[in-house]
């Protein structure tokens, strides 16, 4: 039975990934753009109707009211282009925030220029544009939001709104002024902490996908020295395998129980050499080999505390097997190569107890691997999985379970680890049972 015959799930590469939270971070922040125009148009419209109405000061309604009805169009547009879910690239961030400048412009060349206490808005643009745009995108909005100020001193239509800066409460140009500084402060550290928000979560994705390629990268290194030990290693043991052969055979040696018994005990270690390199050179990123056989879970996990069991010295080794219903699936030396690394770590720091449960629901398998031991270190704990980060201080550390953590993330699955309240560590090892088990045991999958 070899791999094709069961479904694996195959994690993205770290180039998508990056791509993935580029994209996610990307559309949060032309929805927090969308929601900034939105208020945009509605305290415009609230602007413009006090300013006419209540305050009495003339103002060409029709132009005004229509650059709000233009903004409210491209915003309508930014939204269907928002559900579309595809990515958005900075270009786009840019276009936008141009129009919302040249909208705020044609606004205010409309009613009075820089004598309008609104013009401070232009603020708002560069803040906004700071945080979502780099290099040369932001220094052109510094320099045009410049530009705008200084036409607008030469050009614009006046409006009859004297500062009476002396008149204080009573003056409209001081209220104005009021209003535009608290609506600046109020918006820039709303939207301001949303966006901010959006690129730390992308930042820490992007992060993580390095982390990520690094491993992956480690994994390919471990794989090309695994493989080359094993070349190595391969003919110095299958001609230890053919030696041991030929004396097993030899007459003279043939009488000898002593000498027998030796003879078998080298042969099943050359045997177990042979395992534990083929082992590491699938652990170390392999595919799974044309080893593969059809088993049962139940028959799985015997087997494989049966053989750890039998070649490991542990004082007390308990294994509690709570799977109810079991069923077949495909197993091969890469999953119990995952499952002995966690148990050698657990012997390692518990060499007086080791625990092993597993159990199982309609989607996943979960073998969980307990000790008595020291339990992890704070630091190690909050790194578990990094190579050469062990509790052991010895070189090589921490690889074991750096490996067992990539062959299951490999099949979709996770290993978590934590202390336990009463002392020790537990070690937990979840793999959806599609990734393992046989395509036609799977629910809801029949006729196959």
């Amino acid at each position: 039975m070899t791999s094709s015959s069961r479904r694996v799930s195959r994690p993205l590469r770290p180039f998508s990934k990056a791509r993935s939270a580029t994209a996610a971070a990307g559309l949060k922040n032309l929805h927090q753009l969308i929601q900034l125009r939105w208020i945009a148009v509605v305290g415009q419209l609230l602007t413009i109707e006090t300013t006419h109405y209540i305050l009495g000061m003339p103002l060409p309604m029709r132009e005004m009211l229509t650059i709000v009805g233009c903004m409210a169009i491209f915003n309508i547009v930014s939204l269907v282009r928002w559900r579309t879910r595809r990515s958005v690239h900075d270009v786009e961030i840019f276009i936008g925030l141009l129009i919302d400048v040249a909208a705020l412009t044609a606004q205010l060349y409309l009613s009075g220029g820089i004598s309008n206490p609104f013009v401070f808005l232009y603020v708002l643009q560069i803040a906004v544009g700071a945080m979502l745009l780099r290099g040369s995108y932001i220094w052109f909005i510094v320099v045009l939001t410049s530009a705008c100020v200084v036409l607008l001193a030469q050009h614009s239509k006046p409006l009859p709104m004297a500062p009476n800066m002396h008149e204080g409460w009573t003056s409209p140009y001081v209220l104005g002024l009021l209003v535009c500084f608290v609506l600046n402060a109020i918006l820039v550290v709303i939207f301001i902490t949303r966006i901010s928000h959006n690129l730390r979560q992308r930042d820490a994705r992007l992060a993580a996908v390095r982390q990520r390629a690094v491993e992956e990268e480690h994994i390919v290194r471990m794989g090309l020295l695994a493989s080359g030990a094993a070349h190595e290693l391969g003919t110095p043991l299958a001609t230890m395998a053919v030696i041991l052969g030929d004396w097993r055979r030899i007459p003279a040696l043939a009488t000898d129980r002593v000498l027998q018994e030796e003879i078998a005990e080298m042969e099943a270690q050359v045997q177990r050499c042979k395992t534990i390199v083929s082992g590491i050179l699938l652990s170390a990123g392999e595919t799974r080999g044309e080893d593969s056989s059809q088993t049962t879970v139940c028959q799985f996990l015997d087997a494989l505390v049966q053989d750890w069991r039998g070649t490991r010295s542990v004082d007390q080794f308990v294994f509690d097997n709570r799977i109810a219903d079991d069923r077949p699936m495909v197993a091969d030396a890469t999953l119990e190569q995952m499952v002995f690394n966690v148990l050698d770590n657990a012997r390692d720091a518990s060499p007086q107890w080791v625990g092993l449960q597993a159990t199982s629901d309609t989607e996943v398998l979960r073998i969980v691997v307990s000790d008595q031991g020291p339990g992890f270190s704070p630091a190690v704990l909050k790194q578990i999985g990094t190579p050469y980060k062990s509790t052991k201080g010895r070189p090589g550390g921490g690889l074991g379970l750096f490996l067992s953590m990539n062959v299951a993330r490999t099949l979709g699955g996770t290993v978590a680890a934590r202390n336990l309240p009463g002392g020790g560590a537990e070690v937990t090892i979840t793999l959806p049972l599609a990734a393992i088990a046989l395509p036609d045991t799977l629910p809801n999958d029949h006729g196959h």
